[in-house]
């Protein structure tokens, strides 16, 4: 008999002391997946303007934060909106948005764009956001100007990304509402405890119910999870979304208050960021922010958002907070 192994024989494998994943983890992964996959569904969805006519374009809401129209997702639109006129190796570099009106999310929101100058470097163009009531009388809600420009070697210069601990050290949002869901009273909780289109890992948690007096900054890590590649226009519209979480919530942080605390009415009044680097949302970025100053009920606040030690975009935001 040959004492070399014989090639055709089957071969078992003893899978008793084989490391196992719990079942439990596995079905809690695919869920999370099939969570995610949704969520980015809905958000690239909500991306996706009809046009309607020249340089008019609809887009539909998403409830992501009630009956009123969430101010990242006009930003967002508004964004795409500009972007469908402008050629495409020319991304936006700047814009600056003022919300005027609360939007439906029941209803459509049209987009006007106008093309106000198509230089051989810049371009440039003024976005007007109107609702329809039920009578078909228009009412304008948002208005933005942007401005787009091709990426172009020059003279580089940023600060040094701040160094805070790594996402891989942190909890993300959701994980930290299971840690205080029993805090919340029963007519908010569904709400509150619903998924946020964006994984966002706050730095230095503030407890929604019992918020203390802070120094007026906070960072975040933030990412989309399972987004796939996507040109830089809806990655930046994407990151216009994000932009719009917490970031008024940090003129609140020297008060002592949240957006739970009774009598509060908090919105939006402007808003406008520069995009200065290419970026991708399906990794984690540093939201930075701070507030300056809150006065006359209204709070001024900035963010950087930086990725891989580069600083990618900047953001600046004027809220209305009155306390009644």
């Amino acid at each position: 008999m040959s004492n070399q192994p014989d090639m055709h024989r089957t071969h078992t494998i003893d899978i008793t002391h084989q490391p196992q994943v719990p079942v439990t983890a596995v079905t809690q992964q695919l869920e999370q997946q099939a969570i995610w996959q949704q969520l980015v569904t809905q958000l690239l969805e909500t991306l996706t303007l009809v046009p309607y006519q020249d340089n008019v374009f609809i887009g539909q809401s998403h409830d992501y934060v009630g009956a009123r129209i969430f101010g990242g997702q006009v930003l967002g639109q508004a964004l795409m909106a500009a972007s469908h006129t402008v050629e495409h190796f020319k991304p936006c570099h700047s814009f600056h948005g003022y919300f005027l009106r609360g939007g439906d999310i029941n209803k459509p929101v049209y987009y006007q764009v106008e093309k106000l100058r198509d230089g051989r470097s810049l371009a440039s163009r003024q976005v007007t956001a109107r609702q329809y009531d039920d009578d078909n009388q228009p009412s304008i809600i948002f208005t933005m100007m942007a401005s787009f420009s091709p990426f172009e070697e020059g003279l580089e210069y940023q600060e040094t990304m701040p160094n805070f601990p790594s996402p891989d050290t942190l909890l993300t949002e959701q994980q930290l509402k299971d840690q205080v869901v029993g805090k919340i009273p029963d007519a908010l909780k569904a709400r509150f405890m619903r998924h946020r289109h964006i994984e966002i890992k706050p730095i230095q948690p503030r407890d929604p119910i019992h918020p203390k007096i802070m120094e007026p900054s906070q960072a975040n890590w933030l990412r989309i999870p399972q987004l796939g590649k996507q040109s830089i226009q809806v990655q930046q519209a994407l990151l216009a979304f994000s932009s719009d979480f917490y970031l008024i919530g940090t003129g609140l942080m020297p008060h002592g208050i949240s957006f739970m605390t009774k009598g509060l009415q908090a919105a939006s009044i402007d808003h406008s960021m520069h995009f200065h680097r290419p970026f991708d949302m399906n990794d984690w970025l540093l939201y930075n922010m701070w507030c300056d100053t809150t006065s006359q009920s209204k709070s001024l606040n900035h963010g950087q958002f930086w990725q891989n030690g580069k600083l990618v975009a900047t953001t600046q935001q004027q809220g209305l907070m009155r306390l009644r």
